[in-house]
């Protein structure tokens, strides 16, 4: 068995409203750190913070919100969901920065780190997410 299988399906999801300033990546990469040694999986850690990080920092970016909601989730036992919820109902989207730019190339950095991601829009907002799965 391995340490994935080791932990049931139905573990908690962990979430946190956090304000939507740039301080905020921090205590999402807490968050994202503190499941991921919960469910044995910490040699996710390094390449989820970094998700995490990309995914609030773009709302904070651009969505023009006062809070966000971040979940960290386990869909199966060897998938990891990281997911960003806004009240902007503006679509994120890649784009290339050019070689120039300081900034923007944080979808890009998660559509090549996650096994997939997405958004769903919500009436009121919409949610962004990402995610991984174990080597």
């Amino acid at each position: 068995m391995t340490k994935a299988e080791s932990v049931p399906i139905g573990c908690p999801s962990y979430s946190e409203v956090l304000d939507c300033v740039p301080q905020s990546v921090r205590r999402a990469r807490v968050l994202v750190t503190a499941a991921l040694l919960k469910w044995d999986m910490a040699e996710l850690t390094d390449t989820t913070v970094l998700v995490a990080s990309e995914l609030v920092a773009n709302s904070v970016e651009h969505s023009g919100c006062r809070l966000i909601h971040m979940v960290v989730s386990r869909p199966s036992r060897s998938v990891i969901r990281v997911a960003v919820v806004d009240g902007s109902t503006r679509q994120p989207l890649i784009r290339e920065a050019s070689v120039q730019e300081e900034r923007g190339r944080g979808l890009a950095v998660i559509s090549a780190l996650a096994c997939r991601w997405g958004t769903e829009p919500l009436d009121w907002g919409k949610r962004v997410w990402a995610e991984l799965t174990l080597p």
